[in-house]
């Protein structure tokens, strides 16, 4: 085996996300003479970014104070706000809007196209930035320390053999490598477990946000109004909510928020998002529209418990791949800038990431989480004690003398049988798309058929004995792509991947109750391709 070819700098980042250009921007802003590199898993920068997205600007104008004058592609400013209880058929809108939802100064933008517009910033500065770069693995140092990442190689058959336009992947070597990967990063996963980075904090929690971009018809649209929603079509055990946002030029961002930490083992996150279309509040808005995009992601939502340790031999952690993102805001961008800037100046000031946790949690980022920590565990005991315990947290500004725990996503899930099945209450829906195939088309995604399956199932006779028999084979539901299947008959019967539709969301990485799933990063450049979500 040949050697590797590598590249050195002073410093990679993994991720093209709001955290990982952050922090590049930063640092070269600081120490313009440190050679930066950016690499992203996605053919173009943004193509794997889904997010709401309403931002608190502050960090931006501490970033790019001039960012005003030049904004973004979608930045429409923030104007009325709702917050509506739903029922199957009307709700109420409260006469107050809950503080982390008011969105007075904020901006709603496509945090992809936000984030397409800070690359050639960060390049301007001499930041090397590579879309289509998949890092597959850590690199470590002779010592043990991380030293950098080495990407996949391409041009890989399915049976593992290589192809006429085989590329080995090259070691990207660093003294610094910083983790910007997002929610349930691929090589965070990794070294949380080498580092034993999670031993002194709670398990991390996630939700799924499946969200679509619509262009309607003229006259409906109120650009910079935000409606948020709880209630229907979630029972009241199931952590559930709506976005909906509207922009400019007849478009509408809208989107549902499933906790992970539900348990029943029949719930569909994709269905419960257009059953809530088709609300008698939301319909109307719609009828007659067409989906520009659509897309998921997990959303990282265990906040201050659930931190792991930011910093490891070699490395940092920053962004939602640390954990930071504020669940009753539903906001994460103004914490994933403010931490990638914190670490730049920390890099740019000490030449190490030791140090780096502790500045962290010094900071007004952790401080952020801190105040609201007991908000989102509080829905755990039902939706009414969850708002309850919200109300209480609110008034007291988090300043409780307790702090409620989290658990693993997985471990809340009920057995078939064991489970008081909700009564669903559901509607027949006419808006498109039909089923979640449909809904992939406007994801764009694009995998080689002919490369190795993505998406690493430890022992699928458990999927086709016990999980069927137990669970009833949950990756069917929960998966908002349709990639697992199980088909066949009797002793035929065994679970079919369709790997070529996966949006990248992670949810069976996270939910699947045995643990046997695990998510890792296919050919660089592969994957959905979002526009403006």
């Amino acid at each position: 085996m040949s050697e590797r070819e590598f590249m050195e700098y002073d410093v990679v980042t993994v991720g093209a996300g709001p955290a990982g250009l952050a922090f590049a921007i930063r640092l070269k802003q600081l120490k313009p003479e440190l050679s930066v590199c950016v690499i992203e898993k996605s053919s173009t920068i943004g193509a794997h970014i889904l997010s709401g997205a309403v931002i608190e600007p502050q960090p931006l104008d501490a970033l790019l104070p001039g960012w005003r004058d030049n904004p973004p592609p979608i930045c429409v400013p923030a104007g009325e706000d709702e917050f509506w209880y739903l029922t199957k058929t009307g709700g109420f809108k409260s006469p107050i809007v809950p503080p982390g939802m008011r969105n007075h100064g904020n901006f709603i933008v496509s945090l992809g196209a936000m984030c397409a517009w800070m690359a050639p910033q960060a390049e301007a500065l001499g930041v090397e930035i590579y879309p289509g770069f998949a890092a597959a693995e850590p690199f470590y140092n002779a010592d043990g320390s991380v030293g950098g990442v080495r990407i996949g190689d391409m041009g890989v058959a399915k049976d593992g053999s290589h192809k006429d336009g085989y590329t080995q992947g090259i070691d990207i070597k660093a003294r610094i490598t910083v983790l910007a990967e997002g929610a349930r990063g691929h090589l965070t996963k990794q070294l949380i477990k080498r580092f034993e980075l999670d031993k002194d904090c709670d398990p991390q929690g996630y939700s799924i946000g499946i969200k679509e971009l619509w262009q309607v018809p003229a006259g409906r649209v109120t650009p910079g109004k935000i409606v948020h929603s709880l209630g229907w079509p979630a029972d009241t055990r199931t952590y559930g909510g709506s976005f909906l946002y509207h922009l400019d030029k007849d478009r509408i961002a809208l989107g549902y928020v499933s906790g992970l930490d539900y348990s029943d083992p029949h719930y569909r996150p994709w269905e419960a998002f257009q059953q809530w279309k088709n609300h008698p509040t939301v319909k109307p808005l719609l009828d007659g529209g067409t989906i520009l995009s659509a897309g998921a992601r997990a959303i990282v939502t265990g906040g201050y418990q659930s931190l792991p340790k930011c910093e490891l031999p070699g490395a940092l952690l920053i962004g939602d791949t640390a954990g930071l993102l504020n669940v009753p805001k539903i906001k994460g961008t103004h914490q994933a800038i403010k931490s990638g800037m914190l670490a730049a100046e920390h890099i740019a000031a000490t030449d190490v990431p030791a140090g780096f946790d502790a500045k962290l949690r010094a900071s007004d980022v952790m401080a952020e989480l801190k105040s609201v920590r007991n908000i989102k565990p509080g829905f755990k005991k039902g939706q009414w004690f969850g708002l309850a315990n919200a109300g209480w947290e609110t008034i007291t500004a988090g300043h409780s003398p307790w702090t409620l725990k989290n658990k693993p996503d997985w471990s809340s899930l009920h057995k078939v049988g064991e489970h008081e099945e909700p009564k669903r209450d559901y509607v027949d829906r006419t808006l498109a798309p039909r089923d979640r195939l449909a809904g992939v088309y406007f994801a764009a995604t694009e995998h080689d058929e002919d490369q190795p399956v993505h998406l690493k199932v430890a022992d699928t006779t458990i999927c086709v004995t016990t999980c069927a028999k137990e669970y009833d084979n949950p990756c069917t539901r929960f998966c908002p792509a349709g990639v697992y299947e199980i088909v066949g008959e009797g002793e035929d019967k065994r679970l079919q991947i369709n790997a070529a539709n996966c949006v990248h969301c992670k949810t069976c990485d996270i939910k699947d109750p045995y643990e046997i799933i695990t998510w890792v990063t296919p050919e660089g450049g592969a994957g959905p391709n979002y526009q403006n979500l």
